[in-house]
């Protein structure tokens, strides 16, 4: 058959692909970014395209022309400068169904998530459930799909934090640790989306996909930190206004470009419990999935893990000690401009080269610092920042050589910075 995978990419999507190429289906896989996808997935045939910009049943058309079935692994969790959840989770799949419709394809699979609900206040669940709606409304042969908290070998947002939290330093912070979570291995919900596109579950199905019984976050925490090897510790609760101020900070970061799991939208889906109802699928299949301790043991954890969950929460302390330390220098570098232009000018520099020479490096260390902040800039910046140091010390050293012998460290504190920001460099990337 020919399927076409919306979000094949995604951390659902990506099993997704995986195991409808192993079916021998023939995989179309649509998203907006997809140059990795490709590296990772050659044989599939990719699409690039925004889902939120596909609106009118005339834009998917083309999309959907000569396939057989539709799996609808897209999604996002909050507003944002790149996401938009009312077009991507109903306004698009109005259009996407209708069109499906039209083209003749009966096919259609919905990964919806628990607490899917169109009364909820939540702008994700809410528009999730919408989309659901158009589905369940249609005349397609449509399956939906609900998973709990997705576990994968893959991990970015919450299944990130989950590992860096269990792995935190002599505790295991959490905030809400009590709430109750039912979890579902991807490889799970891949084998769902595999059984309704062959036509194997029952037409028209509405299901949960989680594990049989509900635990507390704290004990998956502590599963996870088992799973990665590490000496046991104390789960400590975190007061809520914690949890507030993260989310908060997140969503300011949030409007950067930044799309953090601690955003407000993931602690108010976290405050409502991440729970469904089990036994809607031990029903159809027969058997219940899999509980979170054979989900993990299915996936061994080695040190490129631990360096992970480690790394991933220092990220942020990264980047703003990055920030912090070149915009400072900037700004100290314009009030006191006349005493570095001394040191210049004491080694035979005119006093407007001098001059010039500092208020540019200033500028520069300005711009790099506050442009780092920006999701799409870092990159950029941080190549900047990489430039800009070997430029500084390979001009010093030709200059001013003693400056290396300087009992302050001006020369030598640099090279800290400067692999700081190679470090920054190699954790940008968030999937």
């Amino acid at each position: 058959m020919k399927v076409l995978v919306l979000g094949g990419y995604g951390l659902i999507g990506e099993a997704v692909v995986g195991r409808l190429l192993g079916d021998g289906h023939q995989v179309t896989g649509l998203g907006r970014d997809i140059r990795e996808a490709a590296r990772r997935w050659p044989a599939v045939s990719w699409v690039a395209a925004d889902i939120a910009q596909l609106l009118a049943v005339e834009d998917w058309l083309p999309m959907v022309a000569g396939m057989d079935a539709v799996v609808n692994a897209a999604g996002a969790l909050q507003d944002g400068p790149r996401d938009r959840l009312d077009a991507i989770h109903r306004a698009a799949v109005v259009a996407l169904v209708a069109a499906c419709e039209r083209a003749g394809i009966s096919r259609f699979v919905q990964i919806s998530a628990v607490g899917a609900d169109p009364a909820s206040g939540d702008a994700f669940f809410n528009t999730k459930a919408q989309g659901d709606k158009a589905v369940a409304s249609s005349s397609l042969e449509w399956t939906i799909l609900r998973p709990g908290m997705v576990v994968a070998p893959a991990a970015y947002g919450g299944t990130a934090l989950l590992r860096a939290l269990a792995a935190f330093p002599g505790f295991v912070p959490a905030v809400m640790a009590r709430q109750p979570i039912q979890t579902v291995a991807v490889t799970d919900v891949a084998e769902a989306v595999s059984r309704a596109v062959a036509g194997s579950l029952p037409p028209r199905l509405a299901v949960d996909l989680v594990e049989t019984n509900a635990r507390s976050l704290a004990d998956v925490l502590l599963a996870f930190r088992a799973w990665l090897g590490l000496p046991p510790v104390r789960v400590v609760p975190m007061p809520a206004f914690l949890g507030r101020l993260a989310a908060v900070v997140a969503d300011g970061l949030g409007l950067l470009g930044w799309r953090s799991p601690l955003r407000s939208a993931a602690l108010a889906a976290l405050g409502g419990g991440v729970t469904g109802n089990a036994g809607s699928w031990n029903g159809v299949s027969g058997h219940p999935l899999r509980p979170l301790e054979a989900t993990l043991a299915a996936m061994p954890a080695h040190v490129q893990e631990r360096w992970f969950a480690r790394l991933w929460l220092l990220k942020p302390v990264v980047f703003g000690i990055l920030s912090l330390f070149w915009l400072v220098s900037g700004i100290v570098g314009f009030i006191r401009q006349d005493a570095a232009a001394d040191i210049l000018i004491s080694h035979g520099l005119s006093q407007a080269l001098a001059l010039g020479m500092v208020l540019a490096g200033s500028v520069a260390d300005i711009l790099v610092g506050t442009a780092v902040l920006v999701r799409s800039f870092a990159r950029l910046a941080l190549l900047g920042m990489i430039a800009i140091t070997v430029a500084y010390l390979g001009a010093a050293t030709v200059l001013a050589p003693d400056l290396w012998l300087d009992p302050l460290g001006a020369m030598v504190k640099a090279v800290p910075a400067f692999c700081l920001a190679l470090v920054a460099l190699a954790i940008l990337d968030e999937r």
